[in-house]
């Protein structure tokens, strides 16, 4: 089967790809020349290094998070507990008798 003409982009056979690091090499693809930002000598993955590959600060913003709300976690039973104490000081601040209310709004005038 024959493909159609003047419908298919070219393909370059050896097309090179140029890494941020400084790497190069030829491959297949529809563009002449590629620039990527990570090949396979710069990868952690492949070299084996403890490094972020991030290029939109999502892991910066990530641990700053995690330093922010370090201090803030609260266990369930401890949740319930203030949420209770709560409660028991709003109950007690209530009125409890029609004379009360009334020296409450005698006091507010």
């Amino acid at each position: 089967m024959l493909m159609k003409a003047d419908i298919h982009p070219k393909y370059y056979s050896d097309a090179k790809v140029i890494c941020a690091c400084g790497n190069t090499f030829t491959a297949g693809s529809t563009k002449a020349e590629i620039r990527v930002e990570i090949c396979a000598k710069c990868h952690p993955f492949f070299t084996g290094e403890m490094r972020f590959v991030d290029t939109l600060g999502r892991v910066e913003r990530f641990q700053q998070k995690q330093v922010v709300t370090s201090g803030k976690v609260v266990s369930k039973k401890q949740k319930k507990l203030l949420k209770k104490q709560q409660e028991e000081a709003e109950e007690a601040a209530r009125p409890k008798t029609i004379r009360e209310m009334l020296e409450r709004v005698k006091a507010k005038a």
